[in-house]
């Protein structure tokens, strides 16, 4: 491990040794530069014919509850349409869902994303469909969708993150980790993030628990969700984030962390990192947390 700075060192050789590395969970995501792996369950492809039955929203299958509100949910028929809406979104996160009338998969995963959106005030969600029209399907092309449900997610206008045939618990999974703006996690975008969050708990002696991952990785997103409610219940650490695909001094930062593999956690308490944790498993990450917090942990 690297020096942050003066007030930030690595501990002695003989602490880190008596840290267990989980070696068990196998879908750790490389430090390697080819980032992005996409499952693809349960999608259906997008038909490029037309069709004589077009619907303007999703719908839920037979016998599924439907959410009461789709309101937040805007649904886009042209390319047009759709650029304004990136571009009115601004920084925000924008969740896009390519649906089609015909995929059952498209209407069961629907439900969700109204309900995602009457809690995620700062997220936008858009609709489109892509058998509804010329125009639509010219949409789709465009984005290179050939299967529904496909989820893309945009900020700035630029698309960071892509999914296709996921189920609920991802799909929130990928709402929290891409457009989380007001929670309890501290979000860190460069080394001096770091030394300043250092600087500001080196008085009150606060476990610092840092989540170093990148943009595109799957078991960042999964453990992401459980880092959130940690830092909502736990009083006595603090929470950050930082993804080293964001920019040169976030990548430089886990270089100097020696960072392999990710998600990685990092335990700083008074300027100095006591220890760390290489994996997404929820069970594993509070267990480590809580022995670095100085309650006893049988493994």
């Amino acid at each position: 491990m690297a020096t942050i700075t003066n007030f930030l060192s690595k501990p002695p050789a003989s602490d880190l040794s008596s840290i267990p590395k989980i070696t068990s969970i196998s879908p750790h995501a490389s430090f390697l530069p080819s980032f992005v792996t996409k499952p693809r369950p349960f999608s259906t492809k997008l038909e490029s014919s037309r069709s004589s039955r077009f619907i303007t929203k999703a719908t839920a299958a037979p016998k599924t509850k439907k959410a009461p509100s789709d309101e937040r949910v805007k649904q886009v028929h042209s390319i047009e349409e759709f650029d304004e809406a990136l571009k009115s979104a601004k920084n925000k996160l924008v969740v896009v869902e390519y649906a089609a009338s015909h995929s059952k998969q498209s209407s069961k995963i629907y439900p969700f994303m109204v309900e995602l959106s009457r809690t995620c005030n700062d997220v936008e969600f858009l609709l489109v469909m892509g058998d509804e029209s010329e125009q639509t399907r010219e949409l789709c092309k465009r984005e290179k969708i050939e299967q529904v449900p496909h989820f893309s997610f945009y900020k700035s206008m630029e698309l960071i993150h892509e999914e296709e045939g996921i189920g609920p618990d991802q799909l929130m999974g990928d709402v929290l980790y891409y457009g989380d703006n007001h929670s309890a996690v501290v979000q860190l975008h460069c080394r001096e993030d770091v030394e300043k969050l250092i600087e500001d708990h080196k008085a009150d002696h606060k476990l610092i628990v840092l989540d170093v991952g990148l943009k595109h990785c799957g078991p960042c997103v999964k453990v992401y969700p459980t880092v959130i409610k940690l830092s909502r219940q736990m009083d006595t650490a603090v929470f950050a984030r930082m993804n080293g695909d964001e920019n040169d001094s976030c990548m430089q930062f886990l270089k100097d962390m020696d960072v392999i593999e990710v998600p990685t956690f990092l335990f700083i308490r008074d300027g100095e990192i006591c220890g760390r944790y290489v994996g997404s498993g929820k069970g594993e990450l509070i267990g480590e947390i809580l022995r670095y917090q100085g309650v006893r942990v049988t493994y």
